[in-house]
């Protein structure tokens, strides 16, 4: 079974075309400011790299990091209504109030606070009022607001006056785009509605960009199935991925944990993945990056849904290295590496001319590097390694030594040893683990539900068959799924012996499966 994973980063997009867990070819380019030209350029490269052995490529698996850098930059945002679901409770803090200003100035296209939801036993707070809604719907198509995110107290327990509060919004305004807070977040009213109204204003740029890669997929003549790949290391179709573009947050650092646990043969380890522009910090758990369990901030906003648990630091390729004295970033050239720094030609010292003049690798033009003070490199190098092996423990969370991946396009910068570490591994094709990561994704399935009147291995076997059915249903094949993580908690505030279960498998692509030969 052959596939190509692309992974387009701020500095680099880089391809990879696997046949089963092999290597065939990689290529790694530069990040185009328009970031579909890239992906074009990388999938052109890979595939006359192959040759003959890319013809029968069944599937390609796509990692971006345009929808946080949209967050990040405060670009190509759209506009995105609030409907919350919650009075009378609920109304001291309202929607937007923990924003950044100037990002809410962009994306805030109203607020409608309306009377219903639901208390944390599942009863009733108030009876909803769907006239409000009905109102508010109209007053957002009107305002020609084009996506609206909706959210009730407690929705993730039960999703009823979410659910019916969006067929009254498409009901009455069918062009606005509807995204329900229960679909995303976990318990916890603000962060999880934040990540709602992101994903609400990511809607357009979500629509362009799936579109652009599906163009560029069929352009290239492969006649392959396209998926996107998300930040728990697994993959949807993209027309699943047009309706969750936050889901796209972190997966390039995710795809790049995958890909070092597939290279390396290891599943349980540290990873730290240097890129052009940051160095990003996780730990593996069968195979897996450890999911983040408390608040993690995209863009200044606080978000409380599925994400992977990284350190990102100020040490990549690209980033500038100051004198007198010596400073490591945090800015960073990106993808104007091959224009500003010295072995390129241009005029700044990045960790890619240390690395150079330190002779970790050769590269560009050396002799552009070679007057540079050797104190000065000394002294830059020591302070990228003391950063990263401060961030490497950091991370950890017990004394245990154990080892560390190292990959991206500047794993050189990773120092050999570190406290708490029993050995650096540098993995064969280290450069591009992200894209190799991004071409072994699978589909996952995940239920996060309370159930009554259950034991608790009854309700582990309710919340597995659930989150297979879901896997499922987002195109995995049954035979092949898998449980990777199973969590519960007895509730005692809760009647009726209430238990929380969490359950995640995934599965491969039921379209991308070998086929056996009679």
């Amino acid at each position: 079974m052959k596939r190509i994973g692309i992974d387009v980063g701020g500095t680099n997009t880089d391809a990879a075309l696997l046949d089963g867990d092999t290597v065939i070819a990689a290529v790694k380019t530069f990040t185009t400011a328009d970031v579909t030209t890239g992906v074009r350029t990388a999938l052109k490269e890979v595939i006359a790299k192959a040759g003959p052995a890319a013809d029968d490529v069944v599937a390609v698996m796509i990692g971006t990091t345009h929808f946080t850098n949209a967050v990040v930059e405060r670009r190509n945002l759209g506009r995105a209504a609030a409907i919350r679901v919650s009075l009378p409770a609920s109304a001291s803090l309202v929607p937007f109030c923990d924003w950044p200003k100037d990002l809410a100035a962009k994306v805030n296209g109203g607020i409608y606070l309306v009377q219903g939801g639901h208390e944390y036993d599942g009863r009733p707070l108030m009876p909803m009022d769907e006239k409000a809604i009905a109102e508010a719907a109209r007053k957002i198509a009107a305002d020609g607001v084009g996506a609206v995110a909706i959210s009730a107290t407690f929705s993730p327990l039960t999703a009823e006056c979410e659910e019916r509060a969006a067929e009254i919004v498409r009901n009455e305004a069918p062009d606005v785009h509807v995204t329900m807070s229960s679909t995303l977040g976990r318990i916890g009213l603000l962060e999880r509605e934040n990540v709602a109204l992101m994903n609400a204003s990511l809607i357009g740029l979500a629509r362009e960009t799936t579109q652009a890669f599906v163009d560029a997929v069929a352009d290239s003549g492969l006649g392959a199935q396209l998926f996107i790949t998300q930040n728990d290391g697994t993959v949807v179709k993209a027309e699943a991925a047009r309706e969750y573009p936050v889901f796209s947050f972190a997966s390039g650092p995710t795809n790049s944990m995958r890909g070092a646990a597939l290279l390396a043969g290891i599943e349980n380890a540290m990873v730290c993945d240097v890129g052009g522009t940051t160095a990003d910090i996780g730990c593996l758990v069968n195979g897996f990056p450890r999911e983040a369990n408390n608040v993690v901030e995209v863009g200044g906003v606080r978000t409380l849904f599925r994400m992977p648990d990284l350190l990102s630091i100020a040490v990549g390729g690209g980033t500038k290295i100051g004198r007198d004295p010596v400073t490591v970033g945090p800015e960073s050239v990106g993808y104007r590496l091959a224009q500003e720094a010295m072995v390129f030609g241009g005029a700044q010292v990045t960790a890619t001319d240390i690395a150079v003049a330190s002779g970790l690798i050769r590269l560009g033009d050396t002799t552009r590097v070679a007057e540079l003070p050797k104190d000065f490199v000394a002294a830059a190098l020591k302070k990228m390694h003391d950063n990263i092996s401060e961030g490497v423990d950091r991370m950890k969370t017990d004394a245990t030594e154990v080892p560390l991946l190292a990959v991206g396009g500047g794993a050189m910068l990773i120092p050999d040893a570190m406290p708490g570490i029993s050995e650096v591994i540098h993995v064969e094709h280290n450069e591009v683990a992200n894209a190799v990561g991004a071409a072994m994704a699978q589909i996952s399935g995940e239920t996060d539900r309370i159930y009554r009147d259950m034991d608790r291995d009854e309700a582990i076997a309710h919340a597995r068959e659930a989150a297979i059915d879901a896997a499922v249903a987002s195109g995995a094949d049954r035979a092949t799924v898998k449980v990777i993580d199973v969590e519960d908690l007895p509730l005692s505030y809760l009647p009726g012996r209430a238990i929380r279960t969490r359950v995640r498998v995934v599965g491969d692509a039921a379209a991308m499966r070998a086929e056996v030969p009679a």
